[in-house]
């Protein structure tokens, strides 16, 4: 059996989370010893990981609730439970992407300023030296 404090560390939550989450229902199994304090055995670090991964892809709650309430009633929800995991794994693999996309702007920029860094182009990150850099710029393409 796990106290809080050890389920927070081993799961990477904090401990306020970790209270909340089982306030809330969302871990059905957690155990109170004499002193009220909640246990976690096994199982109920099994609900505890999902649900963390749930409130990652931006589940609700209260729709993580709907989700553990379903998977209590047994056999008869899995087909609405699989269409539900479905729907984040879309959610999830859309934030996968745009995380890409992310890494890659900043490989770029990354890129951008070694360059300047190494002396192969000027400084042209300074969003303060634009305007003066963009004025003469124009004034040079003005036909006189």
């Amino acid at each position: 059996m796990h106290t809080v404090k050890e389920v927070s560390k081993l799961l990477d939550l904090t401990e306020h989370t970790v209270r909340f989450y089982t306030d809330k229902g969302l871990v059905p199994s957690v155990q109170r010893d004499k002193n009220n304090n909640r246990l976690f055995d096994q199982e109920s670090i099994n609900w505890l990981i999902g649900v963390k991964y749930l409130k990652q892809v931006g589940m609700s709650v209260e729709d993580i609730k709907s989700y553990v309430d379903l998977c209590l009633e047994g056999n008869s929800t899995i087909q609405e439970r699989y269409e539900i995991i479905l729907k984040q794994k879309k959610i999830s693999q859309a934030q996968l992407e745009e995380a890409k996309r992310t890494v890659k702007y900043m490989e770029e920029k990354a890129n951008h300023y070694l360059e300047i860094i190494n002396g192969v182009i000027p400084d042209d990150t300074n969003p303060g030296d634009w305007e003066s850099k963009y004025a003469k710029t124009q004034l040079k393409k003005r036909p006189s």
